[in-house]
C-alpha cells in the first residue's frame, strides 16, 4: 500500500492530499481548479513544473471524502 500524507482542518473543513515523497519541498507551478458545480465543491488540482501531480486540495472535505480518510488525517486545527 502506498502512503499518501493527509492534512485536514475541520474548522475550515478543508483537507489537503499530498503525493509528493517531500510535501515540505514540492513547488506547485501550476493549480487546476475543478468545476464547483460539476463537483459539488471545489477541488483544485496541484502540479509541479513537470506537470505531476503533488497535491489535491479539497474543500467541503466532509462531504467529499471518506470518514476514514479524515480520521487518519493529520489535524491542523487541533491547538
Amino acid at each position: 500500500m502506498v502512503d499518501v500524507k493527509v492534512t485536514y482542518d475541520k474548522s475550515a473543513n478543508a483537507a489537503y492530499l499530498y503525493f509528493s515523497n517531500h510535501p515540505d519541498r514540492a513547488e506547485v507551478a501550476h493549480m487546476y481548479p475543478c468545476d464547483p458545480v460539476e463537483v459539488g465543491g471545489m477541488i483544485n488540482l496541484d502540479f509541479d513544473k513537470n506537470g505531476r501531480i503533488i497535491g489535491i486540495e479539497v474543500l467541503a472535505a466532509s462531504s467529499k471524502l471518506p470518514k476514514w480518510i479524515l480520521e487518519a488525517a493529520e489535524r491542523l486545527d487541533v491547538d
